[in-house]
């Protein structure tokens, strides 16, 4: 097969050019970064768990009117997406406080939102992906109103769907991290879903233990990476249960190697 050739490379995917024009192909990696890739590592199979829950989340997402990038998983670890312009905002929905929010705004961790809560980020990280009003967007030309309403309204409509999705699981939806891209039409564009919905963007507890089953594992150096991923994905019925209840329900063994 032919070298394939590089498009853009980040913190935990890669692009590459697709078969077809307006087309890319998004491997997942098993790298993992946090605090704006001040602290990097590595969480095995995080690449193929995270290739698996987007594509299932997409889909669903596309059967409910959603427009989003993804057109079908090719492998392991690619899956096939449209090309989009991405627009450099980081959309971030809130329904329980949890890392910077409660640090900014003195929240204790866990409490619920009055009501759901959508932030704005601009992407870059040598700012540090600074939060941003949507003043900001309109003056600096990012996004125009149309495309903000279409964001904001994307953006509810999905958390909508995905609180469902998991607390019928029994994981809890506290926030998650969504990108939106623009596609051409001649001079027409509109505004779709991209990138991906994985643990990796998302802050999931169990809803009975209230175990951590997402990054935040890595950020807090609580072990149990690759056991909170894979139970994100059994859950959801990506993976097959076949060797007895999973150890996310009890991390104890990762407690007492941190001496807690």
């Amino acid at each position: 097969m032919s070298r394939r050739r590089q498009i853009y490379e980040g913190k935990a995917k890669i692009l590459y050019e697709g078969p077809e024009p307006g087309t890319l192909i998004q491997y997942f990696k098993d790298d993992a970064t946090a605090f704006n890739a001040q602290k990097k590592g590595t969480i095995q199979g995080k690449g193929v768990i995270n290739n698996r829950i987007s594509e299932y989340v997409f889909t669903r997402l596309n059967h409910i009117g959603v427009p989003n990038h993804f057109i079908r998983r090719l492998n392991m670890r690619e899956q096939l997406v449209r090309q989009v312009e991405i627009i450099p905002i980081e959309v971030v929905v809130r329904n329980v406080a949890a890392g910077s929010i409660s640090k900014r705004l003195g929240i204790p961790e866990g409490e619920p939102l009055p009501h759901t809560l959508i932030e704005y980020y601009y992407k870059d990280d040598a700012l540090g992906d600074p939060l941003i009003a949507e003043e900001h967007i309109a003056c600096f030309g990012w996004a125009n109103n149309e495309e903000m309403q279409d964001i904001s309204a994307m953006a509810i409509r999905v958390n909508d769907f995905m609180c469902g999705m998991f607390a019928a699981i029994n994981i809890r939806l506290v926030d998650f991290k969504l990108e939106f891209g623009r596609i051409w039409d001649g001079d027409y564009s509109r505004v779709i879903l991209a990138d991906e919905i994985s643990p990796d963007g998302c802050r999931l507890w169990d809803m009975a233990t209230g175990e951590k089953l997402d990054k935040d594992r890595f950020r807090r150096d609580l072990g149990g990476e690759e056991e909170a991923y894979q139970e994100v994905a059994r859950r959801l019925g990506l993976l097959q249960d076949d060797n007895g209840p999973s150890e996310v329900f009890d991390l104890s063994k990762h407690r007492k190697l941190r001496g807690k």
